[in-house]
């Protein structure tokens, strides 16, 4: 295997670099965007003022591929947080007891994440990332993909590759290449959530207990926030609005919208924090996921990944760690060569896909407002997560079960495990 072109420079895109780099002798990672030569913020990256963080077994997996990057992370500033003992999550309308889970996470603003994986990237042997490229199209030969078209510096360019993969995000263009070469699309299923959240960094005035405190929506209130300790002795505030219910960026109704969610010690904790910038809003649509793995034919030398192939509801916080796992699968893919690596992958990946998408759909449409198809089984599952978190609100050990699905250390079946699901049932017969 000699070359593997890879579009995007997004996490996403890096990720995938990794996962090629040393299998393929030179790996060319194409972005559209100027790439800020340390840490900074880019056009092409909407999302990247908002809250992010990589989940427990997002980190493990990055240390894999990049030894001792979490810990360079911290030593910047970046914070380890610690799932219900360092963080409150507040869900269904329940404070989550505190618990020593084992589950944590990494908090850091996306330019520290994504300039810290980009530098391990670039510096890998026979990695090459090539900034203010444009993608054209591919270049196709007897139904294989053999290349793109690029534009560089106003000049029109071909690269010619083994393998391409289109890591442009949630509008990749694989779905009109694959109309254009005869072949089928994928069907997609989509959950219409037409949410807006608006972020700005601040500096507290007073010291605040907790490293992070989630708040998630509730049926008659979907919306919540995500208020987060940073690099910098800093702090994020995330506040989210679901079913058009989305907050405003004037001062005043802003304080309203957050005081609708925030715990009271939060909402002082905002009010009276230093803003350090002006507020940034990004508005999400829809989460999409589209079932390639389904395709009985895919054209040989390309390949499909990361928001590509499932765009994930960010208030859940899975997507970095989701296309972690994606290049661990990859990895391990190629190792049996390139013979049907698409559809191999696609299945793989799946697999990686399936809970956490299982969590954001029983999660989203939970709530009213958002309309959707509620099958028999998601109205059982609301009813049971809605007891659960109800229930973990004081049992230590349902709690901790929940933090350790959500950072997806542990499937979403776990959560039915007898012992977890007695102490639910029980619980919740008990509480009411």
């Amino acid at each position: 295997m000699t070359h593997a072109v890879v579009l995007g420079a997004s996490m996403g895109g890096l990720l995938a670099a990794r996962a090629l780099a040393g299998v393929y002798d030179r790996v060319t990672v194409v972005e559209r965007d100027a790439l800020p030569a340390d840490v900074g913020h880019r056009r092409g990256v909407p999302q990247d003022r908002h809250f992010h963080t990589i989940l427990r077994r997002g980190a493990q997996v990055l240390d894999q591929m990049f030894p001792g990057l979490t810990n360079d992370l911290v030593a910047a500033g970046a914070q380890r947080v610690g799932f219900l003992d360092e963080a409150r999550f507040v869900l269904s309308g329940h404070e989550l007891a505190r618990v020593v889970t084992g589950a944590s996470d990494i908090q850091a603003t996306r330019p520290m994440l994504e300039g810290a994986v980009r530098a391990r990237v670039a510096n890998h042997p026979g990695v090459r990332i090539v900034p203010g490229c444009d993608v054209a199209g591919p270049i196709v030969d007897r139904g294989r993909v053999t290349g793109v078209r690029v534009v560089l510096d106003g000049a029109d360019g071909v690269l010619e590759a083994d393998l391409v993969v289109d890591a442009m995000g949630r509008y990749g263009r694989a779905r009109a290449w694959l109309t254009a070469m005869g072949f089928d699309t994928p069907d997609e299923d989509r959950i219409d959530v037409d949410m807006m959240y608006v972020s700005r960094l601040v500096r507290l005035v007073e010291p605040f207990r907790d490293k992070l405190v989630l708040v998630g929506p509730v049926p008659g209130r979907p919306s919540g926030l995500a208020f987060a300790a940073q690099e910098d002795d800093r702090w994020m505030v995330t506040v989210v609005g679901m079913a058009g219910d989305h907050p405003p960026t004037d001062e005043a109704a802003y304080a309203a919208f957050v005081e609708r969610a925030a715990p009271p010690d939060v909402h002082d904790a905002i009010v009276t924090a230093e803003p350090l910038g002006p507020f940034r809003s990004h508005r999400f649509p829809a989460s999409l996921r589209r079932r390639y793995e389904r395709l009985r034919r895919f054209p040989p030398g390309l390949l499909v990944f990361g928001d590509a192939l499932c765009s994930f509801n960010p208030i859940y916080g899975q997507g970095m760690t989701v296309a972690a796992l994606e290049a661990e699968a990859l990895r391990r893919c190629l190792r049996d060569g390139e013979h049907d690596l698409a559809l191999k992958f696609f299945r793989a990946a799946a697999g990686i896909t399936d809970p956490a998408w299982q969590l954001n759909a029983v999660a989203d449409l939970a709530l009213p407002e958002i309309d959707g198809r509620r099958t028999p089984s998601t109205r059982v599952l609301n009813r049971y997560v809605a007891r659960l978190h109800r229930v973990a609100a004081h049992d230590p050990v349902v709690a901790g079960a929940f933090a350790r699905t959500i950072g997806l250390i542990d499937p979403p079946s776990s959560l039915t495990r007898p012992g977890v699901l007695a102490r639910v049932i029980v619980g919740g017969l008990r509480r009411r």
